[in-house]
């Protein structure tokens, strides 16, 4: 009885709900914090394109080498209302979806197994290190030689950006289990796969989650050099199409949009993150 009682309670998450069952205003307080940080982030984006859109008009700046917020909304408003940006923005998000999917999956794999077993570590982490270190646009011809201009080679070059950052973290927090935690895992009984759910899991999800955000954002890095290789639709194809018939606003309209983009699937991951890690014991500002 005393070692089930233990197993029960030796992983991350027992006891912990009975612990954070917080009361009404504590609640109300963490959502009060939560609207002041949203507010506190439009303000400095809003002084910014303020700022911008008033050097525009003072006509401090080239209007047709920099164009003003005004020219950049005008731009999205016309390409919006003829279709074109809701074909972009979904190619866009397909391939960085599909490409990041492939890429965790590996890398969790991977990162799990190099994490776990020094012999896996020291017989694929080399190789997998080098290959890291290889720039982005570097495996563009190879891609194209290898896959064609299709979607694959797209999609596996985004899946290769999102690889490395997962798989880093994830060996890293894998490795870092703090020992008294697997120790005391061992001494209730866990095994293999158990002592893998109940401690190495837990101990190494805010590595792995950090290494999801990153995967995330080289994701939506290398799309725009995925879609530099014969693509027809996409936000990198509009970049490119805008700098090729010399339209600035469209540009920068493109850049506006990956920033967008980024910033809100980043968001949804950093929300789950909360969510997951309830159980920390933190300090936050």
């Amino acid at each position: 009885m005393g070692t089930s009682a233990n197993k029960r309670t030796i992983g991350f998450s027992a006891g912990f709900p009975e612990e954070n069952e917080a009361l009404p205003f504590a609640e109300h307080s963490k959502r009060s914090v939560f609207r002041v940080h949203n507010t506190l982030g439009w303000i400095t984006p809003a002084i910014l394109i303020a700022g911008w859109e008033l050097t525009a008009r003072a006509r401090l700046v080239d209007s047709s080498l920099f164009s003003s917020p005004a020219q950049i909304a005008a731009e999205l408003w016309k390409i919006t209302l003829n279709g074109e940006l809701l074909s972009h923005l979904e190619a866009t998000s397909l391939r960085v979806l599909a490409g990041f999917a492939i890429g965790v999956s590996a890398a969790t794999v991977l990162g799990a197994l190099t994490g776990y077993s020094g012999t896996a570590r020291r017989l694929l982490d080399p190789l997998l290190q080098s290959l890291r270190s290889i720039p982005s646009m570097a495996w563009v011809p190879l891609f194209l030689l290898w896959l064609g201009i299709g979607e694959s080679s797209k999609i596996s070059l985004i899946a290769l950006g999102a690889f490395f950052p997962v798989y880093l973290n994830l060996m890293n927090g894998v490795r870092n289990v703090d020992r008294k935690l697997v120790e005391a895992g061992l001494a209730n009984g866990f095994r293999g796969f158990a002592l893998a759910k109940a401690v190495i899991l837990p101990a190494s999800l805010p590595a792995y989650l950090t290494g999801l955000r990153q995967g995330l954002s080289v994701g939506w890095m290398f799309v725009v050099a995925a879609e530099i290789m014969g693509a027809s639709r996409g936000l990198g194809y509009l970049l490119i199409d805008g700098q090729a018939t010399g339209r600035p606003a469209i540009m920068m309209s493109s850049v506006i949009l990956f920033a967008i983009c980024g910033k809100l699937s980043d968001g949804v991951i950093a929300t789950l993150s909360e969510r997951w890690l309830y159980w920390q014991d933190v300090y936050r500002t």
